[in-house]
């Protein structure tokens, strides 16, 4: 089977084979979000589904490094900050606090986090090298623009034209052409601000990107992703800013990822449909929501509805329940022969194994990956557990666990944490002092022994056995 990994660049519009800058590792960086509320579950898709690329990439060798940034100064925090009162920093801190929660909570990895503010210095550094380049100049105000006409290849990633490259910045007369776009902006009363060559100010929103990415992966890395909505300005604008700074090509890879939709609309707050993210946490559970997530392909629209979820709930429990039979099976231990209908069950599970690494390989397409899970999970309802087939079993379960290892909702099968397993021993134990004091001393002398078997020894005493790993 031919795995080599190809992928959609937005660049281009076209399916890429995969290379690396660097053999076997990938860095990648991903827009994170601007911490001014809570995030949705349209940012939540985002999130998962590059955790699940960089899974993915991972389980095929390849060392990943992933930085997303924190935006943590804005116009968008500003503005919460004047309408409510609050501090700008308590607004930062307490809507990061919420994002780095949803993160943990749905399992995603992170290696690098950067905050805007934290490196304001770097930021301030790339500006005045635009400058002296001739592509950014100074405005009367204070404020830094970029020079949109210096870089000749604006408007290629986002397949947009003059006419059509309105910044969504105010209007000013003091840049040079309407769409040119904010690196610094000038100090106004009641803002934030740091000390700048060219007065008080803050970092425009496209300038952290830049930074932050070539200051922790170089002057070139492989992919960089975020939602389609970030295409045109934000990474249109990024691009031209760093390659006309380094005068190279900055990324190999732009990756994006479409919309979650709520009745085939686009969230938004003007529509009143936005759903936070803890609040789906919170109804449907982590694994499900990132099951959810991965059944459409990524560059493919999914529409949330409570009937989506249901299905999704009942769809993963079905995966779960076939991991039962698997591991109930695996209990039994081998048998030292195979029939023509077992090596028949085998070659179904390697070949679906394998398409799945074919769909995922192509294009990471995890909803086409998914429905080769199901047809394995299919063959341990309809033949394994009449079979009882070891090996069958065992096939079985190194397809799940590879499953597992890009979609991440199963890892309670696999990885069972501590705090679950000390309380199931706890109540088998609890369970044994009961018999033992209802002198049914048999039974209870049969689960000392199989506790023994997976490596627990129990301590008896008169009054009450405990128990140790050994």
């Amino acid at each position: 089977m031919d795995f080599r990994i190809r992928i959609y660049n937005s660049l281009g519009r076209k399916l890429e084979e995969f290379n690396t800058i660097n053999p076997n590792l990938v860095k990648m960086y991903v827009c994170g979000p601007t911490v001014y509320d809570y995030v949705h579950i349209g940012h939540g898709r985002t999130f998962v589904v590059f955790d699940a690329i960089s899974r993915y990439l991972r389980l095929k060798g390849y060392t990943v490094i992933r930085v997303q940034n924190i935006t943590d100064i804005d116009d968008k925090i500003i503005k919460k900050s004047q309408d409510t009162g609050k501090d700008w920093n308590e607004i930062v801190n307490y809507y990061t606090k919420d994002y780095l929660d949803m993160l943990s909570q749905l399992k995603v990895k992170i290696d690098i986090h950067p905050r805007v503010t934290h490196h304001i210095k770097e930021i301030i550094n790339f500006v005045q090298k635009l400058i002296d380049k001739g592509h950014a100049y100074v405005a009367p105000s204070g404020s830094v623009y970029f020079d949109v006409d210096t870089y000749p290849d604006y408007g290629e990633l986002s397949n947009t034209k003059k006419e059509e490259w309105n910044q969504g910045e105010e209007f000013v007369k003091e840049k040079k052409h309407s769409y040119d776009f904010a690196l610094w902006k000038a100090w106004k009363p009641g803002e934030p601000y740091w000390e700048s060559p060219w007065g008080k100010g803050r970092p425009g929103w496209h300038i952290e990107c830049s930074t932050m990415s070539t200051r922790y992966l170089g002057e070139r890395f492989d992919i960089h992703g975020g939602g389609a909505d970030l295409v045109f300005p934000h990474h249109e604008n990024e691009r031209a800013q760093t390659e006309a700074l380094t005068g190279e090509k900055w990324v190999s890879y732009w990756v994006h990822s479409a919309f979650v939709t709520i009745r085939k609309e686009k969230m938004s707050k003007s529509l009143g449909n936005i759903i936070p993210l803890n609040e789906a946490i919170k109804k449907w559970g982590p694994s499900v929501l990132r099951y959810w997530y991965l059944t459409s392909h990524y560059r493919s629209p999914i529409d949330f509805s409570e009937e989506a979820l249901e299905q999704a709930k009942s769809a993963l429990q079905r995966i779960k329940d076939s991991m039962a039979i698997i591991r109930n099976i695996i209990s039994e231990g081998p048998k030292f022969y195979a029939k023509d209908d077992d090596i028949k069950v085998y070659r179904e599970i390697l070949n679906n194994l394998d398409s799945f690494h074919t769909a995922m390989s192509n294009d990471f397409d995890t909803s086409t990956a998914l429905s080769y899970i199901h047809e394995i999970v299919r063959l341990v309802f309809s033949t394994l557990q009449y079979s009882r087939d070891f090996l069958g079993a065992m096939l079985a379960f190194e397809a799940l666990s590879q499953f597992n290892e890009v979609f991440g909702v199963m890892d309670e099968e696999f990885y069972p944490t501590y705090d679950k397993m000390y309380k199931v021993i706890d109540a088998v134990v609890d369970i044994r002092n009961q018999l033992r004091q209802m002198k049914f001393y048999e039974i209870s002398d049969k689960i000392r022994e199989e506790l023994l078997k997976a490596g627990v020894r129990i301590l008896d005493s008169k009054d009450k056995s405990t128990w140790r790993f050994e």
